[in-house]
C-alpha cells in the first residue's frame, strides 16, 4: 500500500472517528458517578489489571471487574496493558484508553500473545518533528524503510513495539495523519509522548494544552507492561500561556498518579519511563520525580527534545538523552553534536536492558565518526562516539601500533560545524547551530603517520572501529 493510501486510511483516526465517537455521546454521565467495566480475554475475566482515570488507580478484582469514580479533570479511562497479552491498535497507534463519555461502564477486551515476551525489543523514535510535506517526505524515504529493516533484523518471531518521545510534527497538527501513516508502515504498535511542538498554543494554559494530542493519541501519561519491565510514558512539558513559552516540569497531578501506578510494580523490575524533556537538566522538579523511583533498582529514562545525543547516569537512573529522526531539523545528515539523524534500538532480557543507537542509512555498526586535520607541525585526531557512556573504552592506533586510550575532550563536532555554523547555513533554516559535546575523543600525532584507527568497546562488550589516512 503507497503512502497516500495509508493517510486516507489513517487519516479517519484525526477526523470522522472522534465526529462519531462524540456524536454517540450526546448523554453527559453526572460528575461524581461511577464507573465500572470488566477486563477480559474474550472468555474470562483477568484480574490484577490495573485501570485509572489519570488520577485514581485501582486494580480488577478476581472476574476482571474494576470500579472507580473519574476525577472531574478526567478526559478518559485507560488500562496498564498487562504482560502476556497483546497490545490494543489501530493501525499500530496503540489504543488502551477509552474516552470518558456518557456512558458508565468501559470493558477492555485482551488477546493473550502467542509467544512468551519476557524477553522483547523496543524502538525510540525522538522528534521526527515534520514542519511540511517535504520534511514527511524525507522521514517517509528514509527513517521509515530504515526502521522497518531493522524491525526485521530481530527477527520473524521478535516482540518489538515502538516509542515516539515527542515532537511528532513541528507545530503542524494537520501532519499527524502523516505520522500516523509512518507508524502503520513500520508495522509494530507504537505508542507516543506529548512534546512542546505538539502542543495546541494560545489555546488558554497548561491543561488546555493538549487538547489536539489527547484526540489523535489518547491520555499524555499512562503505563503499560511487557514481560518484566514496566513502562510509564509522561508529559513533562508544561505550557505557560504565552506564545509559545513552555518548561520542563512535571504536574503534581502526574507525580501523584506515578505514586499511585508504582505501588503495584515490585522493585526489582525494569521500570522504563518515557518523556520528551530531559529530566536530569531540564525539569525543574526532578528532586520530586527522582523521590517517587527511589527502592527501584533498574530505572532508564527515555528523552529526547534536545536534538543531540547523550547518556547521564545520577539520581539512581540511566537517562538516554536521543538524537533525533529528523537530524538537524531535516537540512542535514547530523544533529548539532555530530550524532546521525536515527533512533535507539533497545532488548530487554528478563530485567536486563541492552541499546544500540541506530543511524538512519547506515549499518549498525557505524557507532563512531573520525575527523583527521593538520596543524602547523602536526596532525589532529578527532573521534566523534556519540553513545558514549563511562563503561565504553575507547583507544586509538598510529600504523597498527596500540596507542592506549584516546582522551576525552569537550568540543564541536567538525561536520556539523561545517554543515551549521553561522548565520547562512543551513540553508532553509537558518537557526540550526552545532552544539558542544563530551563525547568527542581527541589527540595529536606526528605527520609522518598515514593511517589511524580508532576502535570502542560499548558497555555490552561490543567492538566497533573506524579508519582513516592521515593527509
Amino acid at each position: 500500500m503507497n503512502r497516500r493510501s495509508f493517510i486516507q486510511s489513517v487519516g479517519i483516526l484525526t477526523g470522522s472517528a472522534f465526529i462519531a465517537l462524540n456524536a454517540e455521546a450526546l448523554g453527559i454521565r453526572q460528575t461524581g458517578s461511577p464507573v465500572k467495566g470488566k477486563v477480559t480475554d474474550g472468555k474470562k475475566g483477568i484480574s490484577n489489571v490495573v485501570i485509572s482515570d489519570g488520577f485514581s488507580v485501582v486494580v480488577t478484582d478476581a472476574n476482571g471487574g474494576y470500579s472507580l469514580t473519574p476525577h472531574e479533570k478526567a478526559t478518559s479511562i485507560f488500562m496498564s496493558t498487562p504482560a502476556g497479552y497483546e497490545f490494543k491498535t489501530d493501525y499500530n497507534l496503540v489504543r488502551q484508553y477509552e474516552n470518558i463519555t456518557g456512558k458508565n461502564s468501559f470493558d477492555f477486551k485482551l488477546q493473550p500473545l502467542k509467544r512468551n515476551d519476557t524477553n522483547h525489543h523496543f524502538i525510540i523514535w525522538a522528534d521526527p518533528q515534520v514542519k511540511n510535506k517535504k520534511d514527511v517526505q524525507q522521514m517517509m524515504d528514509t527513517s521509515v524503510p530504515d526502521t522497518i529493516e531493522t524491525i526485521k533484523s530481530l527477527g520473524r518471531d521478535a516482540l518489538v513495539h515502538g516509542i515516539c518521545v515527542g515532537d511528532i510534527v513541528w507545530d503542524n497538527h494537520e501532519l499527524y495523519p502523516d505520522y500516523n501513516a509512518a507508524v502503520a508502515q513500520m508495522g509494530i504498535p507504537f505508542f507516543q509522548a506529548l512534546g512542546n511542538h505538539d502542543m495546541d498554543y494560545r489555546m488558554g494554559g497548561d491543561e488546555t494544552s493538549d487538547v489536539t494530542f489527547k484526540k489523535v493519541y489518547g491520555p499524555t501519561y499512562y503505563s503499560f507492561n511487557r514481560g518484566k519491565a514496566h513502562y510509564v510514558v509522561m508529559d513533562d512539558v508544561r505550557y505557560l500561556g504565552t506564545e509559545r513559552e513552555y518548561d520542563g516540569y512535571i504536574t503534581e497531578d502526574q507525580l501523584a498518579w506515578l505514586a499511585k501506578d508504582l505501588q503495584y510494580v515490585d522493585k526489582d523490575r525494569l521500570l522504563i519511563i518515557n518523556l520528551h524533556i530531559p529530566v536530569y537538566n531540564q525539569v525543574k522538579n526532578n528532586q520530586d520525580f527522582y523521590a517517587l523511583l527511589k527502592g527501584f533498582k533498574n530505572v532508564h529514562i527515555m528523552s529526547g527534545h534536545t536534538h543531540y545525543n547523550d547518556n547521564n547516569l545520577g539520581n539512581g537512573v540511566y537517562e538516554h538523552n536521543h538524537g533525533t529522526v529528523c537530524g538537524g531539523w531535516w537540512t542535514g545528515p547530523i544533529c548539532g553534536d555530530g550524532t546521525p539523524r536515527g533512533y535507539a534500538v533497545y532488548e530487554v532480557i528478563g530485567t536486563e536492558l541492552k541499546w544500540y543507537y541506530k543511524s538512519t542509512g547506515l549499518p549498525k555498526e557505524n557507532q563512531l565518526s573520525l575527523y583527521v586535520e593538520k596543524l602547523t607541525d602536526q596532525m589532529r585526531l578527532m573521534a566523534n562516539v556519540w553513545n558514549y557512556d563511562p563503561q565504553w573504552k575507547v583507544a586509538y592506533l598510529l600504523d597498527g601500533k596500540p596507542m592506549g586510550a584516546l582522551p576525552q575532550e569537550t568540543g564541536f563536532d567538525p561536520l556539523a560545524v561545517t554543515l551549521y555554523k553561522g548565520d547562512q547555513l543551513p540553508v532553509g533554516r537558518k537557526f540550526v547551530e552545532p552544539i558542544q559535546t563530551d563525547h568527542l575523543f581527541v589527540t595529536h600525532f606526528s605527520p609522518s603517520v598515514k593511517k589511524v584507527r580508532v576502535e570502542v568497546t560499548d558497555r555490552f562488550g561490543n567492538k566497533y572501529s573506524s579508519e582513516i589516512a592521515a593527509k
